[in-house]
């Protein structure tokens, strides 16, 4: 989990911030125990401030919960109680996945809206739009901003024709505003091979507010010093904080999760909600990234997977048989299986994913062999001159046996998966619950309705 502060908070403010967040994390029954860290990755890879908090939330396993929650709902649980902290915005995600969301969306965040423009305060002014638009949609949760402004400045603005009367040259007052503030380097102090550089900074006592900063004294070319205040006027203003680029072009992001709904449904209705309702001007434009991409990329690869995986059982049937007809009555028993899988899903309450799409592809091969096994039973009878009926009959009756075994072996060997709800069970559970249900169809549609096919198919040829 990691939660991320307003950059207002100082230093101290913040760990104190941590100590109370993670009480609260930690008086959850579920948890047990919370490492916190304040600020950047000791390695120095993060962009974070020290207004950046990452939480490790240790859970305890799950039969030892008292409460017969899911882990999604405690996450609810957390993000009510947290929320009652204003300001800060918070990411719940797994260590491994939050790392590689990142590495994709650019940001901490599960999914991500980046907007593309030239101006900063247009980007703001977008990403307030969007979020407006996308904040009352079901299933998106952990939504915010990641403000590019934020800073709070004091701009001097010198005045060139009163510092033409006065005889100031621009760089000169410009490096006395630099050296009063900031501090600039006047010489380097060698100790031995190691070198430091030497600084030159006005007290604290001269530049502590802004009176002071004007009161600043710059020499003039007649040799005088004159204050500030005489060449210049002073603004507070808020400035950028963080200027996030992607590809060399500034963005402002807006992060969300999702829970409780699919994906693709979810991010759907949210691009057209966004494309109905915000016009964007020229030269700023509007990208999708995250778990979404990473779906978009699987979801073309699977759409070219699958299509060739069936021309090529198409051909292999084909070189087996013989012929066009027996080859296609295979196949056709492929959507016997679709229907268990997909019936599955919804009894168990899971979205598809890519995974759910690998079960189906693994369903189509063990569906083909159970029409092989069939048809090449019923032409091993019909070659002995039995009657269409009797020789479908006895065909069905000879291998309800290996297609039952065949169905059972798979569905016992991935109950434990289907079961599961450690680590890794997100991604191996939808694809065995396809497999169980698939199968559970398959074996009966392909015993039962399969045959009648087959019946259908050959009477007119016999």
């Amino acid at each position: 989990m990691t939660a991320e502060l307003p950059m207002s908070l100082s230093l101290p403010e913040s760990v104190n911030m941590a100590k109370t967040l993670r009480r609260d994390l930690q008086s959850f029954p579920e948890v047990s125990n919370v490492l916190s860290q304040t600020g950047r990755s000791n390695d120095g890879t993060d962009p974070n401030g020290f207004y950046f908090l990452q939480f490790q939330v240790d859970l305890k396993p799950k039969e030892e919960w008292t409460r017969k929650i899911t882990v999604d709902e405690l996450i609810g649980e957390m993000d009510k109680k947290l929320g009652q902290y204003q300001g800060i915005l918070y990411n719940y995600s797994q260590p491994v996945s939050d790392n590689v969301a990142e590495a994709v969306a650019g940001f901490k965040a599960s999914n991500g809206i980046k907007i593309y423009g030239d101006d900063l305060a247009k980007l703001d002014e977008l990403a307030n739009k969007v979020m407006a638009e996308v904040k009352d949609i079901e299933g998106i949760k952990d939504l915010g901003i990641l403000r590019n402004i934020g800073q709070p400045e004091i701009s001097v603005s010198l005045d060139e024709e009163k510092m033409a009367i006065y005889g100031v040259q621009k760089a000169d007052a410009q490096s006395i505003i630099e050296m009063a503030i900031g501090g600039k380097t006047a010489t380097e102090k060698y100790e031995g091979e190691r070198k430091f550089p030497v600084r030159i900074r006005y007290e604290k006592e001269y530049r502590k507010n802004e009176d002071d900063i004007m009161q600043l004294r710059v020499p003039t070319v007649r040799g005088e010093n004159i204050p500030l205040k005489e060449i210049s006027d002073l603004s507070k203003v808020t400035g950028p904080a963080f200027i996030y680029r992607d590809n060399t072009k500034r963005f402002i992001g807006i992060k969300f999760s999702i829970r409780d709904r699919d994906l693709g449904s979810t991010i759907a209705e949210a691009q057209a909600r966004v494309q109905k309702n915000i016009d964007l001007p020229s030269g700023y434009s509007i990208g999708w990234t995250g778990e979404f991409e990473n779906q978009v990329r699987a979801t073309s690869r699977l759409g070219q997977v699958v299509p060739i995986s069936l021309i090529m059982i198409f051909v292999l049937l084909f070189i087996m048989f013989g012929n066009i007809g027996d080859a296609s009555l295979v196949l056709a028993n492929v959507p016997f299986a679709l229907i268990g899988g997909i019936l599955a899903l919804h009894l168990a309450g899971m979205n598809f994913g890519i995974s759910a799409g690998v079960g189906f592809i693994a369903l189509f091969g063990i569906c083909v062999q159970n029409g092989v096994i069939l048809i090449s039973e019923f032409h091993n009878n019909l070659k002995q001159r039995m009657d269409l009926v009797k020789a479908i009959f006895e065909g069905v009756k000879t291998r309800t046996r290996p297609v039952i075994m065949t169905a059972l072996m798979a569905a016992l060997g991935l109950t434990p998966a289907a079961m599961s709800t450690g680590i890794g069970s997100e991604s191996q559970k939808p694809l065995a619950i396809v497999i169980i249900g698939g199968l559970v169809s398959a074996t009966l549609f392909t015993l039962l309705v399969f045959p009648i096919f087959y019946y259908w198919a050959v009477r007119k040829n016999i």
